[in-house]
């Protein structure tokens, strides 16, 4: 294990998290919660604070939560860190509360992009949100980054912003915005902050933490990894580097046919439509020419005077004469002796097209996207720069190359900082607890678990783990997990003995990763594991069995659930691990994500085909017999993904009744800023088989419209009454009349009971009753209208409770 701890993948190493000298603050110790009032700070002794953190999400200090971490990470390099949680964001004073920071405000949406956050994948706006006390929403503005970053400015104008959280990251270049069907510019334009940290960011902020607190001007630290700022054209600082035009797609040259030795020039002429002049003029047009062409040599004619001196026979004095060409290195080309120059990748940028080019040409923007994702192994990533406006207003958006990951004594860093485990004391009720009223839900969902990991190279195209968190998985040691555990038992209120997850982004996979650092290094696949498992990928799932095995020997712990999806197509590369997981770790129900059956939309998805799922379930299946125990698979499904028919629809239907399956909770595609899917929705492209401009090119089916999206859900859920009428339309228009009746062999019944339109759930709070005309009158409102904050109006005050997504706050969706 010790070996693990302190490799480095990467041709330049970074510098370790511990290697800082603190800073003097240091002396003031460590705060039992980070200040949120004037008040907790005077109890510390404090007269102000080095860095705010001002957040979207209430205050929980939990490894979790991105603002205990990187408060806590700042807080142990010696710097007073204050966190101001979900502000009234109508004016500036509620910024001002814990006076001005001496070094940079933090500024972060949160957990959630705020607009994923607000709304649905129907663009209706959400009642809820789960990292708010009491479950209440419309406690964080639309596009919480650029609002809490203005406000900040307002506060105290001279003071650094830098931002960072999942809304930066997802909107660090020109991108398509889902609610407002349009491609906005940068985040780090329309928030205007000094600097975007985007992906893991404890190595950055610490490091300009450090810097700036040495009183280096902002505006000089353009070369942190994982940050993005804005150059202007008379920045020095980017000279020095080599510059790749990338602001157009390749275009094919000229296809010339090659030469055939047995024709003539005429002949060869002849072919392509020409001719040759020499050979069909007249003998004395020959001949003159003949002349002409010599009295032109002859008096250009050049000779070497008596004193050295280049001199031209034309009646030119010396002094005119042509001076030496001198050759100077090209300083963003590295001096390699007896080998061909190769660029410095390092000091290598590439120029995507501009913003005004990606907003009005979609072939430009899935390039930009294909560009981005390829850029994104911290290994070989290269520096990328995109132009915004232009004359007096031109500025350039530059991202630096992605973080270098932790190491594992890093993450061990990390995780073993002095959290309280729980939310800050001001959200608890009169009785001092935050289990009812306060209680905070996404809190609670991970209040019992345990993160191994980070990362995932899976590379599913909807997803946006890989462009916040990476592909490389960086992994804890087994002691720090099982610290985390024991801490969990003895310091968290209300354990009854049950861990709840054991997981990451993905279950499984802990500790795995590329065979070899080289390759890793220098690999530029989006994914690991798609349209197969690389032969270069260790798939050796004994560190998570022995965490597991471990886990649940330890005292006071009875069970350890995981609740993160497994990615199946690796755990059958284990069938030991699978045996570990089915008798030991399931309460009944695993999550996996199949997403489709269909290899049209998979396809489009970068997920395995069905195959892996049959395989997975068999030995699902098998050793839950031989454990006696009745146990069974929750699959997850998206509807109206890129890529998909009506029919691929209608088939993955029939697939579920097949296999006994009812989906309950289910999810339509969710175009998120970034993502390779949304670039698909926006465009039509497929980014992922490269983009042209002429039938070359991948075209992508895309749902689109409220009445197609309605279809594609229903077909998930077929076996509701409410969706019987929309399914039979649709399979007459689509010739399928024969999945029309009452056998077990159709998909519908040719019967409609009386419904009323509602949506019925397993759960209380996902359930959307349907409200009647009449109390809909004199609301002002007409029927369908969209009223939302986004919009510029208030929503609806309908009375009905509207529909929660699904939501896994440890580690997103199962993968």
């Amino acid at each position: 294990m010790t070996s693990l701890v302190d490799v480095s993948f990467f041709p330049r190493a970074a510098k370790p998290l511990a290697s800082y000298r603190k800073f003097w603050a240091a002396r003031f110790g460590t705060a039992p919660f980070l200040p949120i009032s004037r008040a907790e700070m005077e109890q510390l002794g404090w007269d102000s604070c080095d860095i705010i953190i001002v957040t979207g999400d209430a205050y929980v200090d939990h490894p979790s939560f991105g603002m205990a971490v990187i408060g806590r990470m700042l807080e142990q390099q010696g710097f007073r860190v204050g966190i101001i949680a979900q502000p009234d964001w109508t004016s500036a004073a509620a910024f001002g509360v814990l006076g001005k920071p001496n070094l940079f405000w933090g500024v972060t949406a949160g957990n959630m992009d705020s607009m994923i956050n607000r709304y649905t994948a129907d663009r209706k706006i959400r009642t809820d949100d789960a990292y708010t006390p009491g479950d209440v929403g419309g406690k964080r503005p639309d596009r919480a980054a650029i609002v809490y970053s203005q406000r900040c400015r307002e506060a105290f104008k001279d003071v650094p912003i830098i931002l960072g959280g999942i809304e930066g990251s997802l909107r660090r270049i020109a991108h398509y915005d889902y609610w407002s069907d349009k491609v906005r510019r940068s985040i780090v334009v329309d928030a205007k902050c000094d600097l975007l940290l985007y992906g893991n960011a404890e190595r950055a902020i610490v490091e300009i933490a450090h810097r700036l607190a040495r009183r280096e001007p902002i505006e000089h630290v353009t070369d942190v990894r994982g940050t993005a700022f804005v150059r202007r054209a008379d920045d020095d600082t980017r000279l020095g580097w080599f510059e790749i035009d990338s602001t157009e797609v390749d275009l094919p040259g000229a296809v010339q046919s090659h030469i055939n030795p047995y024709q003539t020039t005429a002949e060869q002429a002849a072919r392509q439509g020409g001719n040759c002049a020499k050979e069909i003029a007249s003998p004395d047009v020959a001949l003159d020419e003949v002349a002409i062409e010599s009295k032109l040599v002859a008096a250009s004619a050049t000779s070497i005077s008596a004193t050295g001196q280049l001199g031209v026979n034309s009646g030119l004095p010396v002094e005119a004469s042509v001076q030496p060409v001198t050759f100077f290195a090209n300083p963003s080309l590295p001096a390699r002796a007896g080998k061909a120059c190769v660029l410095q990748r390092e000091r290598t940028v590439i120029r995507l097209p501009s913003y005004e080019q990606v907003r009005a040409d979609p072939v430009l923007y899935a390039h930009a996207n294909r560009v981005l994702h390829l850029e994104t192994n911290p290994g070989n990533a290269r520096a990328l720069v995109q132009a915004h406006g232009a004359g007096v207003t031109a500025r350039d958006v530059w991202l630096n190359p992605p973080p270098i990951p932790l190491t594992t004594a890093e993450m061990d860093q990390v995780f073993d900082l002095p959290y309280a485990r729980a939310p800050h004391p001001s959200y608890a009720d009169e009785n001092g607890s935050h289990d009812h009223a306060t209680k905070i839900p996404a809190w609670e969902m991970i209040r019992f678990s345990v993160n191994l990991m980070r990362g995932c190279f899976g590379g599913c195209t909807f997803c946006s783990i890989t462009e916040h968190e990476g592909r490389i998985i960086q992994s804890r040691s087994e002691d720090s997990i099982i610290k985390e555990i024991e801490d969990i038992r003895d310091k968290v209120k209300r354990f009854t003995g049950t861990i709840s997850d054991l997981g990451g982004p993905t279950a499984n996979m802990y500790r795995l990763g590329c065979k070899s650092p080289e390759i890793e290094a220098a690999c530029r696949k989006p994914s690991c594991v798609f349209p197969g498992i690389c032969q270069n990928l260790n798939t050796n799932h004994d560190p998570l069995i022995a965490i597991y095995r471990r886990g649940r020997t330890l005292k006071g712990i009875k069970k350890i659930l995981i609740g993160s999806g497994v990615r199946y197509d690796l755990a059958v590369q284990s069938p030991e691990y699978v045996k570990e997981l089915v008798q030991h770790h399931v309460g009944g129900y695993l999550k996996i994500a199949p997403e489709h059956t269909e290899a049209g939309p998979l396809s489009k998805m970068m997920k395995p085909g069905i195959g892996s799922y049959d395989k997975f379930k068999a030995l699902f299946d098998k050793f839950s017999a031989e454990a006696g125990k009745k146990q069974f698979l929750i699959p997850y499904f998206i509807a109206a993904h890129p890529g998909t028919s009506d029919q691929d629809m209608m088939n993955l239907a029939l697939w579920l009744k097949r296999n006994g399956f009812r989906a309950d909770q289910v999810q339509t595609f969710y175009p998120s800023p970034m993502a390779t899917a949304t670039a698909m929705y926006h465009t039509d492209l497929n980014p992922l088989t490269g983009i042209h401009r002429d039938d070359r090119a991948e075209r992508v089916e895309i749902v689109r419209g409220d009445k197609r999206r309605r279809l594609h859900k229903a077909f998930l859920r077929y076996h509701d009454p409410n969706n019987w009428p929309l399914l039979r339309e649709a399979l007459k228009a689509m010739g399928r009349a024969d999945l029309i009746g009452n056998g077990k062999q159709h998909l519908i019944p040719t019967f409609q009971p009386a419904t009323d339109g509602s949506y019925q759930s397993a759960r209380r709070k996902n359930s959307t009753p349907v409200v009647a005309p009449s109390q809909r009158a004199g609301q002002g409102a007409r029927p369908g209208q969209l009223l939302t904050q986004h919009s510029g109006m208030p929503p609806r005050a309908t009375g009905a409770e509207r529909t929660k997504p699904v939501k896994n706050f440890n580690n997103h969706r199962p993968r």
